[in-house]
């Protein structure tokens, strides 16, 4: 199959290629177009001339436009699912689920009109305070929720009156170019836009004068980057940066209902989530058993090719990061951390890492102070609940956390002390459409999701009519 960009409404390809790897075998299987400056600039261009009619559209038009392409996309689920598979790495169900939750994704968002607020409506005046677009969006989405996280942007973006330019990695390019042919039938020429490319490509949008706002996912390292380069020029940014997410398990859980609940909460996706529990604080009484659970879920959980049946957790998606967490396990091995690995993985050249346990090691070690971003998870006990909040918040991360406790009085007073966006009690990994999702200190700025993230792509504009 042939995979193009789209701009302006019709498909483009380019003169240079981007090669696209199957992480379950380490081969390249496709290519994606590499765009070119002047293909950026044409986007660009493309996307600010429909702005103009595209914001003076109803916004019930709008909504109806993304429902439209969230019909699309479910019904698109399963040919994109094993595209997806084969780029990403995920286990076909989960990836089905993605998309098919991206979908319904959109169309929550679609239900949202931004506020118009009168201040004030009397004789001498009336004040009203409205909503309204930026102008062109440049959202830049990561390889680990390639559907879902672009969607996070796309749909909110649009429905506020927005048009977007999209730039998915280009270690998973193919289904977002794939979702960017089938959105043609949803949107005007112009209104969405899908470009790939290579590690040049975000650096030139950033940079790009006729960008609005820039939403980016991804590393804060690269986010720090991206705000440099958006302060140029005073672009709009939202940033959903990294995380340490840490979770903490009073003496009182029931160890057989929650061990599978905290033990995917760490793995789901090979652990590649920014909300995964990656910091994993235990009472000190209950800790040896959890422990031998979660090493028992280990064992029992099949890593392998996402397209094998039975799969529960496929490979680390690109072998820059797979690269990364080896280098991590090799420093806890050289250390003498103790290590607890789950079922053997496939010995071929796919990029694949055991589930691995490391067994209470010092705070200070690389492994508890570091996001792994795979399947590592260090597990430390405590004593003391004023101590443990102290050890979740010395992190310059503040995603997200977690609470586990029968004690809900006790776990919403512990959770409303760790310094987090959002904190889980009983439950990880829960997100809506409804409620802002964003990260403290340096796991972000600005939020998604809900009214607050609509409104992130918006400006208020305050107007005041003199009566009389």
């Amino acid at each position: 199959m042939t995979y193009e960009m789209t701009i302006n409404g019709k498909g483009v390809m380019s003169d240079r290629t981007i090669d696209v790897v199957n992480p379950a075998t380490g081969e390249t299987f496709a290519t994606a177009p590499d765009c070119s400056r002047e293909q950026l600039d044409h986007a660009v261009d493309s996307a600010r001339a429909a702005f103009k009619t595209w914001k003076n559209m109803p916004i019930a038009e709008r909504q109806a436009a993304v429902r439209k392409a969230a019909d699309i996309l479910a019904e698109h689920a399963g040919e994109l699912s094993r595209l997806f598979t084969k780029e990403q790495g995920r286990p076909v169900d989960m990836a089905y689920g993605e998309i098919d939750g991206s979908a319904s994704w959109m169309k929550a968002v679609a239900e949202m009109t931004p506020p118009v607020e009168v201040v004030e409506d009397s004789d001498a005046q009336f004040v009203e305070t409205r909503y309204v677009p930026l102008g062109v969006i440049c959202a830049i989405a990561p390889w680990n929720f390639p559907v879902n996280l672009a969607m996070w942007k796309v749909a909110p973006a649009l429905v506020a009156g927005n048009t977007v330019v999209l730039k998915p990695s280009p270690f998973t390019p193919l289904c977002t170019l794939r979702i960017g042919q089938l959105f043609q039938k949803a949107f005007p020429p112009g209104v969405f836009n899908v470009i790939t490319g290579g590690d040049d490509l975000g650096p030139m949008m950033t940079s790009h004068p006729g960008f609005a706002k820039i939403s980016f996912t991804g590393s804060s390292a690269t986010g720090k980057k991206v705000m440099e380069s958006a302060s140029k020029d005073l672009k709009r940014v939202t940033l959903e940066l990294g995380g340490n997410d840490a979770a903490i398990v009073l003496p009182d859980v029931d160890l057989d209902e929650v061990a599978e609940k905290i033990f995917f909460g760490a793995f789901f996706n090979t652990a590649q989530i920014c909300v995964a529990t990656k910091r994993l604080y235990v009472h000190h009484s209950i800790y040896d058993d959890l422990r031998d659970r979660l090493a028992a879920i280990a064992s029992a959980t099949k890593v392998g090719d996402g397209s094998d049946q039975g799969t529960n957790l496929g490979p680390i998606q690109n072998k820059r990061q797979f690269e990364r967490v080896m280098d991590l396990l090799d420093d806890a091995k050289n250390n003498g951390l103790t290590l607890l690995t789950g079922s053997d993985v496939p010995d071929n050249d796919g990029y694949f890492v055991p589930v691995t346990i490391v067994d209470n090691p010092p705070e200070q070690s690389r492994v508890v102070q570091e996001e792994a971003f795979g399947p590592i998870l260090p597990m430390l006990k405590f004593d003391d609940i004023d101590d443990v909040i102290a050890r979740a918040n010395d992190s310059e991360y503040g995603l997200a956390g977690a609470v586990w406790s029968k004690d809900t009085d006790k776990a919403m007073d512990i959770a409303r002390q760790i310094e987090t966006g959002t904190v889980w009690i009983n439950q990880n990994l829960t997100l809506r459409p409804d409620t802002p999702f964003g990260g403290h200190k340096h796991s972000g700025l600005g939020v998604e999701n809900g009214m607050e993230g609509l409104l992130e792509y918006m400006q208020p504009q305050t107007v005041y009519l003199a009566r009389g």
